[in-house]
């Protein structure tokens, strides 16, 4: 996280007595990341956070590869994709590396008798459609369509969803989600050509705070597996916590577009970051005023990267036959650009309603069997004339 936060009751100083109101003490957990030298929070629980009654089923959610060796462009059409009722059975990987998972969710049910959560990676949960509340150990947050929710590794949470119409675009990352670098100073401060500030960032509220005891099942992710854990307290226990270590919120409404004279390039939308992928978004924004401006995008090569782009909203200039809920796959190696009559069509255009989130991936991405569930198998056929 970018920015310190407090939330609850703490002590004074870290690492001393804390006590209840009856003398006992609480309990301190320090919640970090990289060791001792990422992001951390410490916390403060009522009961020890490490009592394990009993380690339950134990079972594989890795993705069965359709394609290992990738270089076909594809579209998936992502709304067809079939509801189902679990949160954690609705998500289908449909791309992924070593480095990420691309899912996507459309879960009808808040999850209800049982908390999550993933050991392996930051989460990045895109809100399609759907409203309801992140509930977590850190606090809760409200989320609605357009938000971007980041959840870092290790943090235990449950959804509650207001509808059964929930459409999901997640990002599970095995490296830390950050800000962009080039957006920040030194201390982390966003300077002032950033496209989002801190005030944009939704930080948790509403702290649950549960005594009791008995039999709390969290589903843990752990390479590629979940492992289902009974403790012998809520997980929801903490009384008070600070640091930069917890989840937050990011409306992509919010995102602020950099233009210019020409055609910008897609780092000008970059809003998150790892060392391994970048996440852009792409906002309603006024089109390139040089005269001989050329809205559309030029053709480029994807020499070091994948590109999946997931269509939110709006009208897609620069694709022909696009509809929310797609994503098109550009793989590493050959290059893509507008379809034909995009290029042409755009001159003189000024300005753009479109809506997309976009993960570049600097490792090649593998295509799922779920993927080729909705996949178009003739769309790299589609800049033919």
């Amino acid at each position: 996280m970018p920015f310190y936060h407090k939330l609850g009751n703490i002590p004074h100083k870290r690492h001393i007595q804390f006590r209840k109101e009856n003398g006992e003490l609480y309990y301190e957990q320090l919640f970090g990341t990289i060791g001792f030298d990422g992001m951390s929070t410490n916390s403060y629980h009522e009961h020890r956070p490490t009592q394990v009654k009993q380690i339950k089923n134990q079972y594989s959610v890795a993705p069965k590869i359709a394609k290992a060796n990738n270089i076909q462009s594809y579209r998936l059409r992502g709304f067809e994709v079939v509801p189902q009722d679990d949160f954690l059975e609705s998500r289908k990987i449909v791309l992924t590396n070593s480095d990420c998972h691309i899912v996507l969710a459309a879960p009808r049910k808040s999850m209800a008798d049982y908390f999550y959560k993933n050991t392996d990676s930051d989460e990045m949960i895109f809100i399609h459609r759907g409203t309801g509340k992140l509930r977590t150990i850190y606090g809760n947050l409200d989320f609605k369509y357009g938000d971007y929710l980041i959840v870092p590794r290790g943090i235990i949470y449950k959804i509650d969803f207001d509808t059964e119409d929930n459409r999901l675009f997640i990002v599970e990352s095995r490296r830390p989600i950050y800000t962009p670098k080039r957006y920040r100073n030194w201390f982390g401060q966003l300077l002032e050509h950033s496209p989002f500030c801190e005030r944009d960032i939704r930080r948790p509220e509403e702290l649950e705070t549960y005594d009791e005891k008995g039999d709390f099942v969290i589903k843990v992710k752990k390479k590629d597996e979940i492992i289902e854990m009974v403790y012998a307290t809520h997980p929801f226990d903490v009384v008070g916590y600070d640091g930069y270590n917890y989840p937050y919120a990011l409306s992509i409404h919010d995102f602020e577009p950099i233009t210019g004279r020409i055609h910008q390039p897609p780092p000008v939308h970059q809003t998150f970051e790892t060392d391994a992928f970048v996440v852009c978004s792409f906002v309603p924004r006024l089109y390139d005023y040089h005269p001989q401006a050329i809205p559309a995008p030029y053709n480029h090569s994807n020499i070091d990267s994948d590109e999946v782009l997931y269509y939110v909203d709006g009208d897609f200039m620069s694709r022909n036959d696009i509809e929310a809920g797609h994503i098109s796959l550009h793989p590493a190696g050959i290059p893509h650009g507008p379809h034909p009559g995009a290029y042409e069509r755009s001159i003189g255009q000024k300005d753009t309603q479109e809506l997309a989130v976009m993960v570049d991936t600097f490792k090649p991405l593998m295509v799922t069997e779920e993927a080729m569930k909705v996949a178009d198998e003739k769309y790299f056929q589609s800049w033919l004339d």
